[in-house]
C-alpha cells in the first residue's frame, strides 16, 4: 500500500479528482515565515553591529572605587598632520557604562579621552587593540596638593658664548587617591629670572603619557610663574628650558620657591660652580657632569672654566651631551617611543591575526638624598 494513500484526501476513494480537492494551506502560515525571517535578520542586524566594532567599557573612580557617572568620554583618532582629531564622545551613565557608536579598528590608532572633576584623562587603543569592555580610570579633584610632593628638583647650568642656557626638571609625586587641580592659583609655581624676558618652554608628562606643552603664566610674585597643569596620581614630570645673559665667574642669582624634598645644581663637565650652601655630591658617573646638593630657598652661584659645548660643535657625539645632561641623570624612554611602538604594534597585530584565524577555523622609588652636609 502507498503510504500516501494515508494522506487524505489526496489518496482517499471518495472518487474526486484532484482538481476537485479542495487547496490546502502549506505547513508554515506565511505571518510565522514573516516572524522567523524577521527574527533572522534581527540576529543579523546585531552581529553587525558587534563587528562594527563600537567602544564600550565602564568609568571607575579610583577616589571612591566606584563607577563613575557623568564622565564625557571622547574617542580619537591619529592625524598624520593634525595629530588627535576627535571623533565622536559620550558621558558615562549611572553604572559608569559608556558606548560610543564608532568604529575605531585598522591600522590607525586612536585615543580616548575622559574628562572628569576638570581634569582629562587619556588611554591610548593602538591598531589591534581591544575596544570593547574597557576600564577608564578617573579621579576626584582637589584644589590642595594633599599627597602631592616635589621628589626631586633638578637645575642644570650650561654657560656658552655669553648666554648661559637653564634646565629645570621638576618630578612630583602623588602618592594619594585624588588629582590635584587647581586653575585659579596653578600647580607648580617656580622662578624665571627677569633676564630671560619671560621666555620660557615648559613641557609636561603626565604619569604614563607623553610630554606636551605647557603654558606659563605670571602670579602677583615678582619672577614667579605658574601652571595650570593637573597632577594625577602617580609621577608627573615638569622640564622648562630658558636662557639668560652670562659672563664667566660673574655671580648669579636664583631661587627655589618649591618645598623640594631634593634639590641638585648641575654643572656640565668642565664647569666649576662655587657658591654658599652647596653639598658636592661628585660627578655624574656617564656624563660628568658634577652634582650639588641644596637646602635652601636663595642662592648665588659662580661659574667657572671651559664653557659646556653646544649641539653644533659636537655634531654626533651632541647626542651624549647636549641638553641635557639632566636626561641622563634621570633616564628616560622617550627618545625611543617610536621605535618601541612599532615593536609593541607589530606583536598586537600579529597576536590579533592569530586569534582571528583560529577563530575562523574553529568548529561551529629611589633613596631619599636631600643633599645635605
Amino acid at each position: 500500500m502507498n503510504p500516501l494513500c494515508s494522506l487524505p484526501p489526496l489518496c482517499s476513494n471518495s472518487g474526486m479528482t484532484r482538481q476537485d480537492q479542495p487547496s490546502r494551506r502549506p505547513f508554515l502560515s506565511f505571518s510565522s515565515v514573516s516572524l522567523r525571517l524577521c527574527g533572522e535578520f534581527l540576529t543579523l542586524l546585531l552581529l553587525c553591529q558587534s563587528a562594527f566594532a563600537a567602544v564600550t567599557g565602564t568609568v571607575i573612580n579610583k577616589t571612591t572605587g566606584k563607577p563613575q557617572a557623568g564622565a564625557t568620554v571622547a574617542l580619537n583618532k591619529l592625524d598624520p598632520q593634525m595629530g588627535f582629531q576627535p571623533v565622536d564622545q559620550t558621558k558615562s551613565d549611572a553604572q559608569g557604562k559608556f558606548t560610543i557608536n564608532q568604529e575605531a579598528t585598522g591600522q590607525t590608532p586612536y585615543l580616548i579621552r575622559t574628562a572628569y572633576d576638570g581634569v582629562t584623562y587619556n588611554q591610548m587603543l593602538p591598531p589591534g587593540s581591544q575596544t570593547t569592555g574597557l576600564t577608564i580610570d578617573v579621579y576626584n579633584s582637589s584644589r590642595q596638593p594633599e599627597a602631592a610632593k616635589v621628589s626631586k628638583h633638578m637645575v642644570l647650568f650650561e654657560p656658552s658664548g655669553g648666554q648661559m642656557e637653564i634646565n629645570e626638571t621638576y618630578l612630583i609625586d602623588n602618592t594619594g587617591q585624588t588629582s590635584w587641580y587647581d586653575p585659579d592659583n596653578g600647580t607648580l609655581h617656580f622662578f624665571l629670572p627677569a633676564a630671560a624676558r619671560g621666555q620660557v618652554k615648559v613641557d609636561a608628562t603626565a604619569p604614563g603619557s607623553l610630554p606636551i606643552g605647557a603654558l606659563a603664566t605670571k602670579t602677583g610674585e615678582a619672577d614667579v610663574f605658574k601652571l595650570d597643569f593637573p597632577v594625577k596620581p602617580g609621577e608627573t614630570r615638569f622640564d622648562l628650558t630658558y636662557t639668560v645673559p652670562y659672563t664667566e665667574g660673574q655671580p648669579y642669582a636664583g631661587k627655589i620657591v618649591t618645598k623640594d624634598q631634593n634639590t641638585y645644581l648641575i654643572a656640565p663637565n668642565g664647569v666649576t660652580m662655587n657658591g654658599e650652601g652647596l653639598n658636592d655630591l661628585g660627578q655624574e658617573p656617564k656624563t660628568q657632569a658634577h652634582l650639588y646638593g641644596f637646602t635652601g630657598s636663595d642662592y648665588k652661584i659662580e661659574l667657572t672654566g671651559a664653557e659646556a659645548a653646544t649641539p653644533a660643535d659636537n655634531g654626533a657625539a651632541a647626542d651624549d651631551s647636549a641638553g641635557p645632561q639632566i636626561e641622563q641623570i634621570l633616564p628616560r624612554i622617550y627618545d625611543k617611543t617610536i621605535p618601541i611602538l612599532a615593536v609593541a604594534l607589530g606583536i598586537l597585530a600579529l597576536g590579533f591575526a592569530l586569534l582571528y584565524r583560529a577563530h575562523d577555523n574553529a568548529p561551529a622609588k629611589e633613596s631619599n638624598e636631600r643633599g645635605r652636609g
